[in-house]
This record gives structure tokens, C-alpha cells and sequence, in this order.
């Protein structure tokens, strides 16, 4: 089995396979190979989903169309699960999933595909597991993480700013993108270092998890299998 994860960016494309890895090793007897492909931001799908993307087409959505129709022709006769996990921003998550399942539906009829959203931003993830974060940031601000709602749309890689860098927050807020996402990637990778996919209370986060797990026991049909409700 192979699992193919199209990312947003970096910090979304380590906390993922992390992520997916442990939940391989909790319910595959033999782990699948994983290639986690991150791209320059989240895009927008193209007004005609047939075309071939533009010259300097590089975010998710840009290229997913194309991405789609490439690996049904490489595995439509191999055993591959696809998962696209990207931001909602200001989305709704709904209409958003419903969107990317129309895409993958067309152009991937023949693959397992699996979509996450994380609410609002990635960081939605990392704050869905206190424990990983309290251990990887022992020195955080708790009242901060005690006043985030899970996944509630509230400026959530500021909230994780304000709890992770207390005598820094409003210095590093201030300088914002593109300078933010080294930010971003430094504390995906050290808080999703030690996360388990277990503890994970985001419902967003419970969402992607079900459907990966779903997928991963549900090897034939493929076509009715990505159709579901995930």
C-alpha cells in the first residue's frame, strides 16, 4: 500500500505524516510507504478543472485537479490512498470538503481519497493535543491554552504564538508572513513530535483520523469506499 499526503505547507505536511504514521502503526500490519508532498500555500482550484495548471501554478488547489488525473493514471491498478489536508481558513469546512471530494470523485475514480481540513489553520491540530504541546513547550502559558475553544475560528496561530513564546508573542506577530512561517514549521515539528493521534481532541482533527482509518480497512471497492461520508 502507498499513501500519497498533498499538504499546504510545511508545518501542515510534518504534523500529517506524523500523524498518518502513527495511525499506519496502530492499523496496518505492514506499514504502507508514505510520501508527504507540501506545496506553496493553499491556492484556488482553477475555474476549469480540466486544463492544465499555469506555468507558475504551486499551491494545493491549483494543482489538484491535475494531481488527481496523474496518479489515477499511475495507480489506478495499485493500492494507494490520497490524502489532501489543508487549512479551511475561511472556508466552510463543509462546503469546502464537499468541493475536493467533487474534484477527486471526477478525477480520481479509481483511488482511495481522504480529506482533512484543519479548522482555521493547522495549528488547530497541534492545540488539540495539551500534552504534546505542554511537553514540548514546558515553559508555555496555560492560561492561554486554557482559553482556547477547540477549533474555533479565533486567530489560532496567534492564540499557539501568545501560549509558546510569552515574553515574544507580540514582536513575532508583528513581523507576520512570510517571516511567520519558519515559526510555524519550528513548532509543528516540535510539538508534533510528540503527539498520538489518540489524544487528539480537534474535531477536525477526529474527522481526517476516522476517514484515514476507514480507508486504510476498506482496501475494495474503491469507488464506493471514497464516496462515503467521511
Amino acid at each position: 500500500m502507498n499513501i500519497e499526503i498533498l499538504a499546504e505547507d510545511k508545518s501542515g505536511a510534518v504534523v500529517v505524516k506524523r500523524m498518518v504514521e502513527a495511525i499506519c502503526r496502530k492499523e496496518c500490519q505492514d506499514m504502507p510507504a508514505i510520501e508527504v508532498r507540501p506545496h506553496r500555500g493553499c491556492g484556488k482550484l482553477p475555474g476549469d478543472w480540466s486544463a492544465k495548471p499555469g506555468k507558475f501554478a504551486s499551491g494545493l488547489l491549483d494543482l489538484l485537479p491535475a494531481k488527481c488525473r496523474a496518479y489515477d493514471n499511475i495507480y489506478k491498478d495499485g493500492d494507494l490512498i490520497l490524502a489532501v489536508v489543508m487549512d479551511s481558513d475561511n472556508h466552510d469546512p463543509n462546503e469546502l470538503r464537499a468541493q475536493l471530494y467533487s474534484v477527486t470523485n471526477k478525477y480520481a475514480p479509481d483511488i482511495r481519497c481522504v480529506i482533512g481540513l484543519c479548522t482555521e489553520e493547522v495549528e488547530a491540530w497541534l492545540l488539540g493535543d495539551r500534552k504534546a504541546l505542554l511537553e514540548a513547550y514546558p515553559e508555555a502559558n496555560v492560561d492561554v491554552i486554557d482559553s482556547y475553544e477547540q477549533d474555533s475560528v479565533c486567530g489560532t496561530w496567534e492564540l499557539l504564538c501568545r501560549a509558546v513564546c510569552p515574553d515574544t508573542y507580540r514582536s513575532i506577530i508583528e513581523v507576520g508572513y512570510p517571516a511567520i512561517g519558519n515559526y510555524k514549521a519550528k513548532w509543528a515539528d516540535n510539538i508534533s513530535n510528540f503527539m498520538s493521534p489518540d489524544r487528539n481532541i480537534s474535531p477536525s482533527f477526529l474527522l481526517f483520523s476516522n476517514a484515514l482509518t476507514a480507508a486504510l480497512k476498506n482496501p475494495v471497492p474503491v469507488k464506493s469506499i471514497h464516496r462515503r461520508s467521511f
